[in-house]
């Protein structure tokens, strides 16, 4: 049997870009290259396209060459440019190890669509409507399933700090791993809060804060065959969660644990898996997504967001959620590939 040519694009111009690389690296180390022939495609913090020998330090250089995703379905996978011309590779499948915005916001998606080369992950709408935290709690709450209280703020637009009711989260609609994310307590701790998200998004969010447990469902497959890992609960000792903002989040967060198995109730872990397929599903999810919920001590499960490229570090919560559930990254991998293929067009 032929090996499937995998090309596995990461790093990419979000904030998340270290993320990216660290998820790729993981990656690397899970594929069966018996299954795969992977085509390590990385994207510089420019926005250069590099082909190169993986996702090792100092992939940017060392050998790499630039490359070009080609839209032209005849082509179905790469130009490599070289002096005097190029060289095409056919892509069997992408993978796009992508996180935050352009990554997974249904830009490469689209790119994607319009070379007809199939891809792990969410399509263009089930990604535009995920990355924009507003349009998520929108479609969800249509669905009938709880959000966070929600204002709104546009641009410059201006926000009576007195009207609201403290303590709320201000964060950037359509960015991820908490960057720009802050908990205000006064009115006084307002306009920084709103300054530091519009470094990330000009569209804001005002949450009202959950109080709750927070706990982490990974879904994977394609509706109606969803597999999901096991829940975990992030322990905090003080602060709130801030995902990838630690200065070596491999050593561990300064202020947060993950409990994989969750210590909540059988009946309260199926609520949550339960609760997590219909976000899935009411927001056309594929492939995989991690879904972050609040769980009340009245039973209720409030969603917090929806992650569709996940990170897969060592240290992330998707991959743990589903090794807990027995199935390491190199079978999520497998299970991923042929999704992909499934829902070509």
């Amino acid at each position: 049997m032929s090996k499937l040519n995998v090309g596995i694009l990461f790093g990419g111009l979000s904030e998340e870009h270290p993320i990216s690389v660290k998820s790729a690296r993981e990656v690397a180390k899970s594929l069966d290259t018996e299954k795969y022939e992977p085509f390590w495609i990385g994207i510089t913090t420019k926005g250069d396209w590099r082909l190169c020998d993986g996702p090792g330090e100092g992939w940017e250089d060392a050998g790499s060459r630039p490359v070009t995703l080609s839209p032209d379905r005849s082509v179905h996978g790469l130009l490599v440019l070289e002096e005097g011309g190029y060289e095409a590779i056919r892509l069997d499948v992408v993978f796009p190890v992508l996180h935050g915005q352009l990554g997974e916001d249904g830009a490469v998606q689209g790119l994607l669509e319009l070379a007809g080369i199939p891809y792990v992950g969410c399509d263009v709408q089930a990604s535009v409507v995920c990355i924009d935290k507003s349009l998520t709690y929108t479609v969800v709450q249509a669905a009938g399933i709880r959000t966070p209280d929600l204002k709104i703020v546009q641009g410059d637009e201006a926000v009576d700090a007195d009207a609201l009711t403290y303590p709320v989260f201000v964060k950037p609609a359509r960015s991820g791993s908490s960057f720009g994310v802050s908990k205000v307590t006064g009115p006084d701790e307002l306009a920084a809060a709103l300054a530091d998200a519009r470094q990330y998004d000009s569209k804001i969010l005002i949450e009202g804060a959950v109080v709750g447990r927070e706990v982490g469902c990974a879904v994977l497959g394609n509706d109606p065959d969803l597999f999901t890992g096991e829940v975990d609960r992030v322990d905090l000792s003080h602060g709130f969660f801030r995902i990838h903002q630690e200065k070596s989040p491999e050593t561990g967060s300064e202020n947060s644990t993950f409990i994989v198995p969750a210590d909540i109730t059988d009946e309260e872990r199926t609520l949550v898996q339960e609760t997590a397929k219909a976000i899935y599903r009411a927001l056309g999810c594929k492939g995989l997504a991690r879904v972050d919920t609040f769980l009340t001590d009245d039973g209720q499960v409030i969603l917090n967001e929806v992650n569709t490229l996940p990170g897969l570090t060592s240290y992330s919560r998707y991959p743990r959620m589903m090794a807990a559930a027995g199935l390491p990254l190199s079978e999520v991998i497998d299970r991923l590939v042929p999704l992909a293929l499934q829902g070509a067009r």
